[in-house]
Parts: structure tokens; sequence; C-alpha cells
């Protein structure tokens, strides 16, 4: 365990919320103690309020915010005197709680106050940590983990039973901290839950911390508990199929599109082919704060039905009367080929229970070499997972993007039209595939909803690893644009070679034809139907001297798009094309060929950009706009349409 303070670093933190802030973000940036929004810190301050009286303010850490990250206005300034006073209440329910933290902040504006306030109120030191550090949870998930904590620890630390965040386990606290704390407690540990520090300063409570875990970790490696890595076996099938298949079939269970991530590396092999996995994965997650991202077991496998009927019974057995069941699809697969696979709403949802499920085969692993894994039982996940205040927060959740939870894969995208409409649909929420010849496809754009793929589309071989590193990255693919051509230099027919006919043709039809053969059996999973559209040009309807090849070939696409509409309607896969005049912002018009064709036509460069009835020049993001349309609902019940984009054309009206 790592400490990270740094003196100088200190040095720069002046007050007292300041030097909190700093802590926080030391252990924030430690994944084995605080994973995506957990943990908690707090530091009690003297304020003078607005009318010159001297209070007693508690900064805790806000709802929302994570400690890794986390600046001054992240912490919640709630009056101690009213926290100490609901303390000594004998019942006070979770949304009352929260309405009388709310009700006693000093800043209207700041976050709402964690649901920990008040346990951090009541114990008696300025500074108060508190982290799922996994060590410390792997000892409390064991059949005697309150014995081994006492062997660890001896009486540095109070032990509290299990009992779910909120005011309950804040009487608790009061009640056994009072009755246990001594001059020798530095700290505290919730059993199942997390561990506690305190200090009179920033850098006592944190530094307490890190030794604290530290033991934890000596403890386990002492035991035996942290075994060297047996690497699982790692197959090399095409799996395009079946990871699409089981995306349909949990989005079909879920109710919505889902991305589904794997993750097959020697780690998670290893687990998910370990002989004994049915009895160590099936008993709960490491803390019950992560059961609500990750459910509370994993599926085993690839048979979502039964796990629906295991949720169903599960809810069932443990709801009360009036109760809304959440959707039943498992967030954590575990499959002997691919490793782990994860299930979310969006991919950074997907991401976030990778997380959290590589830190919970740690745990598993070693709390069952240290004696036995031993999670909380089902009743008391079940009350976490459908809490009353965690409910209110998923109804609370704005609609999200249009496109959350589907993928799209874009040809030629790292530029021009394709550029565009992978901006276009990142910006409606989809996952986005961005394949092209040009390496900065890789960084085009920056987050986890983008993978940008080197590919010459001419290649066969490339096509088919390209699509399969997509399922694998997001778990099918929903939307395509095809988009990826060239337009060469203006050349007669008399004057036309085969090599010239021939590329242009292998790059604007041929590639085309693999694309949507390698596709269709994602397509056809997509669980809300799959959709192409063909960025086609206004040369099909109208085609212009000089340029046969390239006329030819997007014709040729068109009428392929037509066959695949008529082929692929019951499947629910709609197909169309759109036709765009000369799109200028694209790499195909460089300057030589701009210049070439305006003067072919006897017209200025100016002139020739806007050469249609509306005088106006058609734009990449314009393309862009109404190819991703007709990917939307709009356009739900069109299929092999042809739609003009050219500012109005005489030849093609």
């Amino acid at each position: 365990m790592e400490n990270r303070w740094n003196p100088a670093e200190a040095a720069q933190y002046h007050t007292d919320l300041d030097l909190r802030v700093y802590s926080s973000r030391l252990l924030g940036q430690d994944p084995s103690l605080v994973l995506h929004g957990g943990g908690n810190t707090s530091v009690k301050v003297t304020e003078t309020n607005i009318v010159g009286e001297s209070e007693e303010i508690l900064y805790v850490k806000g709802s929302g915010w994570d400690l890794a990250t986390i600046e001054a206005a992240g912490f919640a300034p709630v009056r101690m005197a009213h926290l100490l006073k609901l303390a000594k209440l004998d019942r006070l329910s979770d949304p009352q709680m929260v309405n009388e933290l709310k009700t006693q902040m000093t800043n209207a504006s700041a976050p709402s106050p964690s649901v920990e306030t008040i346990l951090h109120a009541i114990l008696p030191y300025k500074y108060v940590d508190h982290t799922h550090a996994d060590a410390v949870v792997t000892v409390t998930n064991t059949a005697n983990g309150g014995e081994r904590i006492r062997e660890i620890y001896g009486d540095r630390l109070v032990i509290i039973p299990y009992v779910m965040p909120g005011f309950d386990l804040a009487r608790l606290c009061a009640e056994k901290f009072t009755a246990e704390a001594g001059p020798q407690t530095v700290g505290m540990v919730l059993m199942n839950h997390g561990i506690f520090s305190f200090g009179a300063t920033a850098q006592e409570s944190y530094d307490r911390m890190i030794e604290l875990v530290a033991m934890a970790e000596t403890y386990l490696a002492q035991q035996g508990a942290i075994q060297p890595l047996t690497p699982g076996t790692v197959s090399r099938g095409d799996s395009r199929q079946d990871l699409a298949q089981l995306r349909y079939d949990l989005a079909q269970t879920a109710g919505f599109p889902v991305i589904l991530a794997t993750h097959t590396t020697p780690k998670t092999l290893a687990f998910a082919q370990r002989p004994d996995l049915a009895q160590i994965s099936q008993q709960g997650p490491a803390t019950p704060d992560h059961v609500i991202r990750t459910k509370r077991l994993p599926l085993l496998g690839r048979d979502v039905a039964s796990y629906a009927t295991q949720y169903q019974a599960y809810f069932q057995t443990h709801a009360q009367p009036g109760l809304t069941m959440l959707d039943p699809a498992p967030r954590v697969i575990l499959d002997p080929e691919w490793g782990l696979c994860t299930v979310g709403k969006s991919v950074g949802a997907a991401a976030i229970v990778a997380d959290i499920y590589d830190h919970t085969m740690d745990v598993i692993s070693q709390g069952t070499a240290l004696g036995g894994y031993q999670a909380l039982p089902a009743a008391d996940l079940f009350a976490v997972e459908y809490w009353d205040l965690e409910q209110a927060k998923l109804r609370k959740g704005g609609k999200p993007p249009e496109f959350t939870g589907e993928i799209a894969l874009v040809t030629g995208a790292a530029s021009g039209i394709g550029k565009a409409c992978a901006a276009a649909l990142l910006k409606k929420g989809a996952a986005v595939v961005g394949l092209d010849i040009d390496p900065a496809i890789v960084g085009l754009f920056d987050g986890p909803n983008f993978c940008g793929i080197p590919c010459d589309v001419t290649d066969e071989g490339a096509i088919t690893i390209a699509i399969e590193k997509a399922v694998r990255q997001f778990g099918g693919v929903d939307m395509v644009v095809l988009n990826a051509g060239i337009f060469p230099p203006s050349r007669a027919i008399a004057h036309l070679d085969l090599d010239h006919w021939r590329k242009v043709m292998a790059i604007n039809l041929d590639a085309n034809l693999t694309l949507l053969r390698e596709l269709y059996p994602c397509l056809k999973l997509a669980p809300q139907g799959g959709r192409v559209v063909v960025i086609g040009s206004k040369n099909v309807p109208a085609p212009g001297p000089g340029v046969a090849a390239y006329s030819a070939a997007k014709a040729a696409l068109t009428q392929l798009m037509r066959v695949a509409a008529l082929e692929w309607g019951g499947d629910g896969i709609r197909i169309n094309a759109v036709h765009p005049n000369g799109v200028f912002d694209t790499g195909i018009w460089t300057e030589e060929v701009l210049q070439a064709r305006a003067e072919h036509y006897g017209l200025t460069v100016a002139d020739y950009k806007t050469n249609n009835l509306l005088k106006v020049e058609v734009t990449s993001a314009a393309v862009a706009d109404l190819a991703i349309a007709l990917c939307t609902p709009l356009f739900a019940c069109t299929t092999g349409a042809q739609i003009p984009i050219d500012g109005g054309n005489e030849r093609v009206i």
C-alpha cells in the first residue's frame, strides 16, 4: 500500500478544507481503496455565519463526486449541532434523514450530503476517512472475518457488524463507538463494507488509513491468500455471431439496448475457468455498494433467460408489496471462452462494472484462499439494491441521448463526411467504431465511446479483424455508414485504363459488398433493428463526363443497396442511400480535382461549389445530419430509399 502524501504538494494547500481535498484525492487515486464514487471523507471546521455567530460545520463528500477528482465545491457543508441532535433520535427514516441533511446545509448550491453524514458527525475527530479497501473487505468477507480483524488490529479499531448505510448505521456506531473506543482507537471497521481512519490533521488521518490497509495486505500475504496467477486458456475463435446473439438476448431481457464489453485477459480467463467458479462466484459482491452496478450475482455462461428467471425468483422472495422489479438482465458475465463480459446502458456504465468486478475477482479469490469467501445474505443485498434512496436516484435520471446503448460503424471516418457522421453519432450517445486507412483514426476522438481502427477496406481479412475487434469491444453493430471512397481525377472513357477502373471499383464498390456481407449477422441481431446508410452521389441519377469509373461504382453500390433492402427487410434491417453533390470539405476534393471540375463546367471554384438551385454549399455536417436522421425512428418505415442532398439539381429533379 503506497503512501502518496507529498509534503511539497501538501504545502500548497492552506485551509482545513483544502487539505481535505488534497488527501481525499490521494485516496481516490488508488483503486484498491476507492472505486467510482465510493468512499467518503469529511472535516469539521468552525465558521462565522452571516449574522456573526460561530458555528461548527461538517464538510462531507457530496453525492455524485468522485474522490479522485473532488474539489472544495464537492463537499457539502452541514451544521454539526443539528446532526448531533439527529443522532440521538430513536428513529429516522432515510428519506426523512436526507431531507434533514439538506435543510441544514449552509450552501444551498452544494451537492447533497452523503447518507453517512450523521455517522461522520458523531465520530469525535476533526478528519474522518472512509474507504472500501480491497484487503480489508477481503478479510471481513470470510466466515470468521471478525476474529481475523481483531487478530490484525487488536483494540486499535472498533468493529461494527454490517448495517445498511443510513440512520440505523449511524445510531449503531454511536452506541458501539462510545462503548468501545479508547485513547488507542485510530479507526473503525464496518464488516463487509469498509474501513474508517481518524486524525487531528488531514495527514494523520490519511497516514493511518494507509497503515491500516497495509496491515491487512500483509496479513493476506502471510496467510498465503495472495497467490500467483495461473493464466487461463485463450480461445482464438471468431466470436462475432455469438457475442452479437448474447447482446441481443441481454437487450431483450433488459428492455433497452446495451453495451456488452469483453475483457479477455489472463486474469479474467483464469477466474472464469476455475473449477470452483459455480460456488465462489454465486454468493454476492464484495460490498453491498457494488450490487447497484453489478447486480447480486454474475451470469455463468450465456443463458440469459435462466438468469432472468433466477432474478425474478430472488425479487419475489424478498420484495414487499407494491415494489417494482428492476430489469432482470445481468451486468457481469463469466464465460470460460471470453473471460469477463460486462453489461451497461452505456460504454461508461459497462466500464465501471468491469473495474468493480476486476477488484471483486481479487477479493473472492483471496477470501477463498483465506478459508472461504462469504458475502452478505441475499436479503441484505436486496435491501441495498431496492433501497428507496437508490430508487429515487433512478427515477431522477434524465432521458439519455437517443442512441445510448447502440453501436455504429463508420467507414472512411478519419475525415470529411465520415468524420462528421462519427461526431454526430457520438453526440447522440452511440458507441462508434471508425475505420480508415489513415492511422490517425486511432486517436480521432477522445473517450471510451470511440474505437478507431486502421483498416484498408479492400482487404477482406482486415475487415474481418476490424469487425471482430468492434464486437468484442462493444458487443455488436446496430448502424453502419458506408462512406469510404475515392474520387479520382477526371478521365474520359477513351483514355480509361482497367487499372484505374479496378482501383475505383475495389474501394467504392467491392469493399462495401464485403462490409455488408460480414456485418449482416450483427445487423440482424441489432436490438432495435439494423440500419445502414450508403453515401452515394449525385452522379448516380445525374452522371457527369470524365468520371465514368466513379459514377458506375456509385450506381452499382446504389443497386446493391436496393437489393439488400429487398433481401434484409424481413430481418428488420433498413438500408437507404443519400446522394450528395460535391461536398468540398472532404479529402477527395483536392485543390487539383476541384479546379479541374470547375474548369470543365466553365465556372470559378466559388461558383462551382454553389452550382445548384438553392445556391448553397453542401457540407459534410449537412450530409451527416441527414445520414444519421435515417437511423432514427423518424425513418422507421423507410428502406431502399435514395435521398438527394445537393441543393437542388435540374438534372436530378
